[in-house]
């Protein structure tokens, strides 16, 4: 299996992490890179570099003030007499149609959905590669590769068209299964982080030409909180097109794998030719965030499952932060499908 990494992912750096009200370390560090890279090799993965394919990719669900305002606001912020030394929202629209401001201030506000996902001075460029990461991955599905891993850091599949939040800046899994729309292929996004993929079921909300289907801890009590309820099936033209399923904190391995079995179900509905898998290994019963309870061979399991479709698949990394059997996660994952 060929995995795709671009160095220019190294240069984001946060620093900054709110949880209850009280100010900590990002869990979002660069250090997992080296973590997930070790353990995709022991996988026996190829590293290539991602080729630059410009923004269209990105244009193509992110919008152009959007582009706009991630290219451009750490500069503006410096600017700012006593700024710190990333852009952190602290005021914020209550609605989407609210007006646009001028402000960098404002601005960071409305493209920021909470204090997870600071910009620095790497930030961009470090986004604009993880990004074109998954694009080259879906253009080796395209060409025939039976299955790939996007070693996409940071994270996507919190990030809407517009708007950043939960580490996440452009939406990797999102930017993938649009190229491969766009090459006549019928994308399925499968997301198995503990969190719900709420940015990449925004993007595809009201759309039927591709498959939303997301696996993740109960959002009542867990974030993103206000997305990810069995309720939201889709709008419009994507009514029925999406599908969440949570689980209650703490599932293991055995019940997981049941719902897994649901989510395989419909993707196989859908008709899809390729799989995105937006990969969160954070549902491990390890993980610093505690929502799930998958064991390192249960990832192996599911890994099998995924392949039991039979379809190509583009593995994208999402979450799974700094704990000691971070790399052997991804390992038992990608050994479980390609052994299947």
């Amino acid at each position: 299996m060929k995995a795709i990494f671009d160095d220019r992912q190294w240069y984001h750096d946060p620093k900054h992490f709110m949880a209850n009200g009280k100010v900590l370390p990002s869990p979002e560090q660069p250090e997992r890179i080296a973590r997930l890279r070790h353990g995709a090799e022991a996988a026996g993965c190829d590293f290539i570099a991602p080729k630059d394919a410009g923004l269209g990719p990105i244009a193509a669900l992110h919008s152009p003030e959007y582009v706009t305002f991630l290219r451009n606001i750490y500069t503006r912020w410096q600017r700012i007499k006593g700024a710190g030394e990333e852009v952190i929202p602290n005021i914020h629209p209550a609605n989407r149609s609210d007006n646009y401001p001028r402000s960098a201030v404002g601005q960071a506000g409305f493209h920021q959905a909470d204090t997870a996902c600071p910009i620095g001075k790497g930030t961009w460029e470090a986004a604009y590669w993880s990004a074109q990461s998954a694009v080259t991955g879906a253009d080796l599905l395209a060409d025939g590769a039976r299955a790939g891993y996007a070693l996409c850091r940071p994270p996507g599949h919190h990030a809407y068209g517009d708007l950043a939040g939960g580490f996440c800046f452009l939406n990797n899994a999102g930017i993938a299964a649009e190229r491969l729309r766009a090459s006549g292929l019928r994308a399925a996004i499968l997301d198995v982080d503990v969190h719900h993929g709420n940015g990449t079921q925004g993007i595809f909300y009201d759309r039927d030409d591709v498959l939303t289907v997301s696996i993740h801890a109960d959002p009542a009590r867990f974030y993103p909180f206000f997305w990810g309820h069995t309720t939201e099936r889709g709008a419009g033209r994507g009514l029925g097109y999406n599908l969440n399923l949570p689980l209650a904190r703490g599932t293991g391995d055995d019940a997981y794998l049941r719902v897994l079995d649901t989510a395989l179900e419909r993707v196989a509905a859908f008709g899809a030719d390729v799989v995105v898998v937006a990969l969160g290994l954070d549902a491990y019963e390890g993980d610093p965030f505690k929502g799930l309870a998958i064991t390192t061979p249960g990832f192996g399991r599911i890994g099998a499952a995924i392949a039991g479709l039979g379809l190509p698949t583009l593995f994208v990394q999402e979450g799974g932060y700094i704990c000691e059997e971070l790399g052997e996660n991804l390992t038992a994952t990608l050994t479980g499908f390609e052994g299947a």
